[in-house]
C-alpha cells in the first residue's frame, strides 16, 4: 500500500486532497506539507530511514504554484535522490504538462480534482511503486545527492510515455510506438493499437527517444528505425514504408538515414 505525502500551500486544497487519498483503499497513509521545503526535510528524512522506516514516502501528490520553491523546482530536486519518490502533479494550471512530463511524473491531475480521476492516478502509481520496490538502487549509489537542472531520475520511466484520452491517462510502451507525426505544439504516436496525442513537440521526442532508435526523416515525422519495411528512391524523391503507411523522407535527412539502415542491415 502507498505511503502519501501531499504538499500544497492552500490548506483548504490540502485538506481536501488527503480527504481523498486517505479513503482509497491503495493508500496505507497520507500527510500534508503546506510549503516545498518542509517536503524536501521530510522526504530526506524517510530516505535516510530506509524504504521500511516509519516515515517512508512512495509518492508526492505535488501543486505546481507555491511560494518559494515551485513544484517544478522541488521535482527537479528530487530527481537527483539515489531512489527519489514518485511525483504526481496536482494543479488548477494546463499549460506545464509538459514540463511535467519532461521530469517524468507519473501523472498530472487538474484542479478542481475529481474523485474518479485521482483514483486512476493512485492506481497507475501504486502499479509503478510495486515495480519500483522490486528493483535495487544502483551499486554504490548514496541516500542523496544534490541534483543537476536537467537531471534525470533513474528507472524505466523513459520506456513508456503517459497519453490521455477521454479523461484517463495511460502508459503506452514506446517500443510499441511506430512513428510519430507532428501536430504544431503537439505529436501523434501511432502504434498498433490507434493513435494517441501528446501534448510534446516533435523536436523533444527527437532528443529524448535517440538514443531508442527513433530518427527524424522529415520536418514532419519522427520514426522507429526498426519499424521500417521498405526504403524506395523513386525520380529522386525518398520514401519509408513503415506497415502499411508510406511517408516522405526529406533530402536533408535521406542520406543520413541510409546510413542508419545500412550499418542496421550489417549489424
Amino acid at each position: 500500500m502507498l505511503r502519501v505525502l501531499a504538499v500544497d500551500d492552500e490548506e483548504p486544497a490540502l485538506e481536501e486532497l488527503l480527504y481523498l487519498l486517505r479513503s482509497d483503499p491503495r493508500v496505507r497513509s497520507a500527510e500534508g506539507a503546506t510549503d516545498a521545503t518542509e517536503a524536501l526535510l521530510r522526504i530526506s528524512r524517510a530516505l535516510d530511514a530506509g524504504p521500511d522506516g516509519p516515515d517512508a514516502v512512495d509518492v508526492v501528490f505535488l501543486d505546481i504554484h507555491m511560494p518559494g520553491l515551485t513544484g517544478l523546482d522541488t521535482a527537479k530536486l528530487l530527481a537527483g535522490f539515489a531512489r527519489p519518490p514518485l511525483i504526481v502533479f496536482v494543479t488548477a494550471h494546463e499549460n506545464f504538462a509538459v514540463m511535467a512530463f519532461d521530469l517524468k511524473a507519473v501523472d498530472y491531475v487538474l484542479k478542481p480534482v475529481r474523485r474518479e480521476r485521482l483514483a486512476e492516478a493512485v492506481r497507475r502509481v501504486s502499479e509503478l511503486s510495486e515495480a519500483a520496490r522490486d528493483t535495487p538502487p544502483p551499486a554504490g549509489a548514496p541516500p542523496t545527492a544534490p541534483a543537476a537542472p536537467e537531471g534525470t531520475p533513474p528507472g524505466d520511466a523513459d520506456e513508456y510515455i503517459q497519453v490521455d484520452r477521454a479523461g484517463v491517462t495511460r502508459l503506452v510502451p514506446v517500443g510499441d510506438i511506430a512513428y510519430v507525426e507532428a501536430h504544431g505544439d503537439y505529436a501523434r504516436l501511432h502504434t498498433p493499437d490507434g493513435v494517441h496525442l501528446v501534448r510534446i513537440p516533435l523536436a523533444v521526442l527527437e532528443e529524448r527517444w535517440a538514443s531508442r532508435g527513433f530518427v527524424r526523416i522529415h520536418r514532419s515525422h519522427l520514426v522507429a528505425l526498426a519499424r521500417i519495411d521498405e526504403l524506395r528512391l523513386d525520380s529522386g524523391a525518398t520514401t519509408v514504408r513503415v506497415g502499411s503507411t508510406v511517408l516522405a523522407v526529406s533530402r536533408r535527412h535521406a542520406r543520413h538515414l541510409r546510413d542508419l539502415l545500412i550499418r542496421r542491415a550489417h549489424g
